[in-house]
């Protein structure tokens, strides 16, 4: 099927040594667990028109509704040429039937049996970027890269990526074998990164693919203070009492700057992580087709010095009320953040 629209997407190179994907890449997690029931017609018509439109990067987990994502990505591209795309998978999560949590594998036995089954799942010979979803404490970081390089040498991984590591820890994988990009958090409201990780990356000449760039919801412009979360936003901390009341106020102020752009208050969320390097690529979660125009739309957002310098006044570093995950979670999320 041709595209269905003449516009062509920006490409960017994920580091140096990684594949050069679309500008925007879309993160399918959404599509399959952690944010409520989804439409899995929807789900796919939204993968299709991604791609339709030029979207070259789409981002799983082997983790997500426990491999319903991979094969919801392996469903959607029987109609679309595999070439077309590159599938970032993340893996080394261990859950159970509840849905539970139970710290991360990345041992190189593991790897190589996690890779087995995402090969399966998703119906190709290869994934384009193969990365540990978090720190395995018990397992050299050494290691679990010295598997994945072995798979690479193999022809099943093209490239090797990272998830929420930190700096120190991405120099000792990329030590072993190059790093094409590392993906994490980073919004207006999540800006951790740029302490050390990034400058760091950007040493290396490692890509960022950053997740997160409307917090979940938070800074859509979609969300109210009347919305009851009844996914795992329910106990984030950003979306509690006055948290939530303290973080929608920024929205608002972020509202005023994005009206007089002309642009939805998303558009210009995303539009600010675009415009932090052309070695950034957002991730964005879109689950319908109109949210995933929406998206697209930050693409033609352009931003000056003194429109960068108002988003930043409307919401400064460090502005937000709330951690990004429950405590519960920030031990294996955030191991080293």
């Amino acid at each position: 099927m041709t595209n269905s629209t003449d516009r062509v997407l920006p490409r960017r190179a994920l580091g140096s040594t990684g594949p050069e994907v679309s500008a925007l890449g879309l993160g399918c997690m959404g599509m399959s667990d952690l944010y409520g029931p989804a439409d899995e017609a929807e789900s796919v018509a939204t993968i299709h028109a991604a791609v339709d439109a030029g979207v070259t990067l789409l981002d799983t987990g082997d983790f997500y509704g426990m491999g319903h994502n991979e094969l919801l990505i392996a469903r959607a591209l029987r109609e679309r040429r595999r070439e077309d795309v590159a599938i970032s998978v993340k893996f080394g999560a261990l859950r159970d039937a509840d849905g539970g949590w139970h710290g991360n594998d990345g041992r190189p036995e593991a790897v190589r049996n996690f890779l087995a089954y995402t090969l399966r799942r998703l119906g190709t010979d290869h994934v384009d970027v193969y990365r540990p979803a978090r720190l395995d404490p018990a397992v050299p970081i050494e290691e679990t890269v010295g598997a994945i390089k072995e798979e690479v040498e193999k022809g099943r991984v093209r490239h090797i990526g990272l998830s929420e590591v930190g700096a120190e820890t991405l120099r000792r994988a990329h030590a072993v074998h190059p790093v094409a990009d590392l993906q994490i958090e980073y919004s207006l409201v999540s800006r951790g990164i740029e302490r050390s990780i990034l400058p760091t990356a950007r040493e290396l000449g490692v890509g960022v693919t950053a997740y997160g760039v409307l917090s979940r919801g938070l800074i859509s412009g979609h969300w109210t203070a009347s919305r009851q979360p009844t996914d795992f936003r329910a106990v984030s901390p950003r979306f509690q009492g006055d948290n939530l009341d303290h973080n929608l106020a920024l929205v608002e102020a972020l509202r005023a700057v994005a009206a007089e752009k002309g642009v939805t208050v998303a558009q210009l969320a995303i539009a600010w992580v675009l415009a932090q390097g052309e070695d950034i690529v957002p991730l964005v979660g879109a689950r319908r087709r109109d949210r995933l125009t929406e998206a697209l739309g930050a693409l033609d957002v352009t931003l000056t010095a003194a429109d960068l310098a108002r988003i930043e006044a409307a919401v400064p570093a460090d502005a937000v009320a709330g951690d990004r995950y429950a405590p519960a979670l920030m031990a294996h999320l955030d191991s080293e953040r």
